[in-house]
C-alpha cells in the first residue's frame, strides 16, 4: 500500500512539474504518460524480490491511486474528470509497469546491460509518449471540399517580414504563424475588399481587426451574416500587435477597432481596453481556452447576443446568421497560443486556433483529446 501511494504521488508530482500541468495551467492526466516509465521502473526495482502476484497488485493499486487523484483534481480545478485521458493514462501505466517489471526480472550478464536497457526504456518512452500525445491532441482539418474562409484583416499576417517591395519578394510570403495555422486547417481566401469577394455558399467570414472599411463593404458584411452566413469578428479596442514600422506608418495595424459603424448597426458597443494591462488573461468559452491581451469589453449587447468571459466575447444571432465577436485581435499573436515545442499540439498554451477553426469550418478543430484547463478563477 505504501509503495503504491508513493509511486502514485511521484507520478502526480512529475506530471504537475515536469509534465507541463503547472506551466500551462492545465490538469490533463494524459500529460503524465511520457513520464511513466521512470517511476514504474523504480517500483519494479523496489519490489524485485516479491512474488509476481504481489508485484502486479502493487502496480494496480498505484494506478488506481493515480487515477483517483488525477480525477479529483481535474473535477475540482477544471470541472471535468477527463475520462478518456484517464483511461489512456492507466493503460499506458499498465504497459510501463509490465515493461519495467520484465526488465528488472531480466538478469543478463554482464549486468550493465540491464542499466543500459533501463535508460533506453525511459528515454524511448519519453519521446514516444510525446509523439503519441501530439497526434491525439492534433485537431482535425477541414474536409477537402470545404468552402474557403474569406479573411479580411489589417494585421501583418502576410509579407510580414519585408521592409520594402524588393525585400518582400526576396523573402517570399513569409506568412505569420497564425495565418499559416489557419491555412493548414482549411482553405483561406485572404482579400483586400469584400465588395468583389463575397464568401462562397456555405463559407464563413473572418474579420480580424481590419483597416477602415468603405460603406459598401460594411453593407456586404451585414448582408452576408443576415442571409445565414457565419462570421468571426476580432475587434480590438487597443491593439498590442507589434509595429514593425515607424509610428503612423499605414502598414502598421490599426491601433483601435475601426468597426464601430458595423457594431453600432448590430446594437453592440465595444468599450475601451483597461489601461496598464501587462499580461495575457485567460478566457474560457465552452471548455476552450483563449488568451486575451488588453481586450475590450462589450458594454452593450442586444438580447440576441450571449456574452462570455466577462463580456469580452459574445455570440450574436443576426438575422438568419451568427457572428462571434471578440474584443481582442492580439489573441492570434503567436506567442499567446502556439505550443511550447513546435508541432507538439498537446503542449499548447491556448485553444485559440482550434477554436477559430471550429467556428470557420464545420468539423474542423476537434481532436480525440482536448486540454483540461484549470478554470480562470482557480488560477
Amino acid at each position: 500500500m505504501l509503495r503504491a501511494l508513493t509511486i502514485a504521488a511521484a507520478i502526480a508530482a512529475l506530471a504537475w512539474i515536469a509534465g507541463g500541468q503547472a506551466l500551462l495551467g492545465r490538469i490533463d492526466p494524459a500529460l503524465a504518460i511520457p513520464l511513466l516509465a521512470l517511476p514504474m521502473l523504480l517500483l519494479a526495482r523496489w519490489q524485485r524480490d516479491e512474488p509476481a502476484a504481489m508485484r502486479a497488485r502493487t502496480c494496480l493499486l498505484a494506478l488506481i491511486f493515480l487515477a483517483i487523484a488525477q480525477a479529483a483534481l481535474a473535477v475540482i480545478l477544471a470541472g471535468s474528470a477527463g475520462w478518456l485521458q484517464l483511461l489512456a493514462t492507466i493503460l499506458a501505466g499498465a504497459l510501463a509497469a509490465w515493461l519495467g517489471d520484465r526488465l528488472v526480472q531480466w538478469r543478463p550478464r554482464p549486468r550493465g546491460l540491464s542499466w543500459l536497457a533501463g535508460l533506453l526504456l525511459v528515454v524511448g518512452w519519453f519521446g514516444g509518449g510525446h509523439v503519441l500525445l501530439a497526434s491525439l491532441y492534433r485537431p482535425a482539418a477541414a474536409s477537402a471540399d470545404a468552402p474557403a474562409v474569406t479573411m479580411l484583416t489589417g494585421l501583418p499576417l502576410r509579407w510580414s517580414a519585408g521592409e520594402g517591395i524588393a525585400a518582400m519578394i526576396a523573402e517570399g510570403t513569409n506568412d505569420d504563424p497564425a495565418l499559416a495555422r489557419l491555412m493548414a486547417a482549411g482553405p483561406v481566401s485572404l482579400v483586400d475588399s469584400l465588395t468583389d469577394h463575397v464568401p462562397p455558399p456555405g463559407g464563413a467570414l473572418l474579420i480580424a481587426h481590419p483597416r477602415a472599411l468603405a460603406p459598401q463593404e460594411l453593407v456586404a458584411i451585414d448582408a452576408f451574416v443576415r442571409g445565414g452566413g457565419r462570421a468571426v469578428v476580432l475587434a480590438d479596442a487597443l491593439s498590442g500587435w507589434p509595429a514593425r514600422h515607424p509610428l503612423g506608418d499605414p502598414r502598421n495595424p490599426p491601433v483601435t477597432s475601426l468597426l464601430t459603424p458595423l457594431l453600432d448597426h448590430w446594437g453592440v458597443t465595444l468599450g475601451a481596453a483597461p489601461a496598464g494591462e501587462g499580461a495575457a488573461l485567460p478566457a474560457d468559452i465552452d471548455g476552450a481556452r483563449l488568451r486575451l491581451f488588453s481586450a475590450g469589453r462589450f458594454d452593450r449587447l442586444p438580447k440576441a447576443c450571449h456574452a462570455y468571459a466577462d463580456r469580452h466575447v459574445a455570440r450574436c444571432s443576426i438575422g438568419a446568421g451568427e457572428a462571434w465577436l471578440v474584443g481582442d485581435a492580439d489573441l492570434v499573436f503567436a506567442p499567446l497560443w502556439r505550443p511550447l515545442v513546435p508541432g507538439a499540439d498537446h503542449l499548447r498554451q491556448a485553444d485559440t486556433m482550434e477554436w477559430l477553426s471550429a467556428h470557420l469550418w464545420r468539423g474542423a478543430g476537434r481532436a480525440l483529446l482536448h486540454p483540461l484547463w484549470i478554470r480562470a478563477h482557480a488560477l
